[in-house]
């Protein structure tokens, strides 16, 4: 494994967030990174959260926080962002934008801090576990503490 220290670490401790780091084999191969990063890690689906980022109808990018087992709803996320429309970013323009890579993207450390709205389900949950950086690092941090430090809201966000 490569180093712990990432910019999503560093940021999580300058926000005084208490976290544990948990690394598993990443496979680039894995068509859905957070399902495999959950069975990697031998934890439910619905604890590993998945971060994207959408582009609203203004340009602006976002970060967007909802668990792997989830589809986002872009209308939710419109209606949370105030925007009328958002869609899924370019994969290049993400990548520039966070200062990450795809399948390492994490909402803590961005580049550029992009807002980030959090899926409401995460409130319900004691613990919840997110990029931490790098493909194979995550990030496991109660999930209030960790909307403070992303400065995120919780909406609902999730597809029925």
């Amino acid at each position: 494994m490569s180093s712990r220290v990432t910019p999503a670490v560093r940021a999580a401790e300058a926000a005084g967030l208490a976290f544990r780091l948990l690394e598993y084999s990443y496979d680039p191969n894995a068509e859905a990174i957070g399902l495999a990063a959950a069975a990697a890690l031998g934890l439910a689906p619905g604890l590993v959260f998945k971060t994207l980022i959408a582009a609203l109808d203004g340009g602006e990018l976002v970060s967007v926080v909802i668990p792997s087992d989830a589809r986002l709803s872009l209308k939710a996320l419109a209606q949370a962002a105030g925007a009328k429309r958002a869609e899924m970013a370019d994969p290049a323009k993400a990548e520039r934008a966070t200062g990450y890579v795809v399948g390492g993207i994490s909402p803590l450390g961005q580049k550029r801090r992009l807002r980030c709205f959090l899926d409401a389900g995460a409130g319900d949950l004691p613990e919840i576990v997110v990029n931490g950086g790098r493909r194979g690092l995550q990030i496991a941090a109660e999930p209030h503490a960790l909307a403070a430090a992303l400065g995120a809201r919780l909406h609902p966000l999730v597809a029925a």
